[in-house]
């Protein structure tokens, strides 16, 4: 039976590109024709969710079987007062859309994640991070208000003052609490379009830590990491830290990709060769590349923009991302420990980050964020053989009281999850009953 005000649709995959089958899907041009949308998967019983740009990696943006709601048409500026720097807006806005209206006026998103392709209801619902969360948090730190249209409640407006566990539910909370219709937050002020970037090569695991330490009057911070190489060489890479330049045009990202994938690589094209040979020359080239150097925000921030489906590289069967972060009483050791296993395996990839997270706490409850270190490669799917992989991996997190981050990973065990999230039950108590996606399913399980 498909629903009033939806169709029928089996075209939607996850960014992995791994996930993938039938849902019914509405796209409502106003924010008052949601409710009618929910009022009518609330009456079939069957199970809704708010998307966005569909940028999660794995399934939390889906809801296999069952509907969607796409708020991506949703995408108005509410109210901005380019004084004190506050913006309201609806929830299908995306990042990069926002950019374009704040950078002229001295204005910058407080955090972003490494896309500008996401929604401001998706970065509230999976509180995401940046190269700046050892100085400025999640995302959802800087979020006021929130306008929540639960199948229950009707409309709720809900904030730190307001329904306050409903809105420590919502950040972090996956969408599962109700369509997000409007986010009102804070920008921050910036002087200038442009970043003073410091690139510094660290031949081993131990000098990124070092780095990172004495790294903490930056505002950005990044490394990439080599994650074929072992023995001596195990965690060298390229470190890079950068601050907001104080001067410079207040001019916004360029729209256009610089290049596309319009088709899928072939399987064999990320073969353990090709891998070992591309990160050798990345490092190599790299260590030769000036230190310093000055990058519009378009290039320092959001670099993976320039390629226009670059998830295609992994070919047809997609890939998994696989993110964790581990306190800093363990992280030296069980990050070296993560690589020794990835090149041991020859199943890495091109692109892998690692990076401290402050002691910042979100108020999201289920936040992946904490004070620690962060890593997050992709792995080409090779079925069987890639999962045994990244239960290996899991294994060492899990000894190392880490977690995982459920937008990035599409294959955590239901086990492991809880784990990692002790507030888990007192979240379900916010859950909007009508709500629920094929992460929550699987999970659930």
């Amino acid at each position: 039976m498909t629903l009033p005000g939806f169709q029928p649709d089996e075209t939607r995959r996850s960014w992995g590109r791994v996930q993938h089958g039938p849902q019914q899907i509405a796209i409502p041009q106003f924010r008052d024709d949601v409710a009618p949308l929910l009022r009518a998967a609330r009456d079939a019983a069957m199970p809704v969710l708010g998307v966005g740009l569909g940028r999660s990696y794995g399934d939390n943006g889906l809801n296999l079987g069952a509907a969607v709601v796409d708020a991506t048409r949703l995408d108005r500026t509410i109210a901005f007062d380019p004084v004190q720097g506050v913006l309201r807006a609806e929830a299908g806005m995306a990042l990069g859309d926002i950019l374009k209206l704040v950078v002229p006026r001295g204005w910058f998103l407080p955090v972003s994640p490494g896309t500008r392709f996401v929604t401001l209801g998706g970065a509230v619902a999976n509180d995401v991070h940046g190269k700046n969360h050892h100085s400025r948090g999640t995302f959802g730190t800087w979020v006021r208000r929130i306008g929540l249209l639960r199948s229950d409640l009707g409309m709720v407006e809900v904030s730190q003052e307001q329904h306050p566990e409903l809105f420590r539910a919502t950040i972090g909370g996956l969408g599962l609490t109700g369509f997000i219709l409007w986010v009102e937050f804070q920008l921050v002020p910036i002087a200038s379009a442009w970043l003073e970037q410091e690139n510094i090569p660290f031949g081993r695991l131990s000098d990124f830590f070092a780095i990172a330490a004495a790294s903490e009057a930056f505002e950005h911070t990044v490394a990439w990491v080599d994650c074929t190489s072992g023995g001596k060489e195990l965690g060298r890479g390229i470190f890079q830290r950068a601050n907001w330049a104080r001067d410079g045009r207040l001019a916004v990202h360029a729209e256009r990709a610089h290049l596309a994938l319009p088709v899928d690589l072939p399987g064999w094209a990320l073969n353990r060769f090709i891998l070992r040979a591309f990160n050798s020359f990345h490092y190599h080239a790299n260590r030769f590349k000036p230190r310093r150097t000055k990058l519009h925000y378009g290039s320092a921030l959001y670099p993976l923009d320039a390629i226009r489906n670059w998830n295609r590289l992994y070919g047809s069967r997609g890939f998994y991302q696989y993110q964790c972060v581990i306190p800093p009483v363990a992280a030296q050791d069980a990050v070296h420990e993560l690589l020794r296993i990835i090149a041991a395996s020859g199943m890495g990839s091109f692109l892998i980050v690692l990076k401290t997270f402050g002691s910042s706490r979100s108020p999201g409850l289920l936040s992946f964020p904490h004070e620690g270190t962060t890593l997050a490669l992709d792995f080409a799917n090779h079925g069987e053989e890639t999962l045994r992989l990244m239960a290996r991996l899991d294994e060492v997190v899990m000894s190392a009281s880490g977690r995982l981050y459920p937008a990035k990973d599409g294959r955590i065990p239901p086990a492991i999850f809880r784990a990692c999230y002790p507030n888990l039950d007192l979240f379900r108590h916010s859950m909007d009953p009508a709500f629920s996606s094929s992460f929550w399913q699987r999970i659930s399980s």
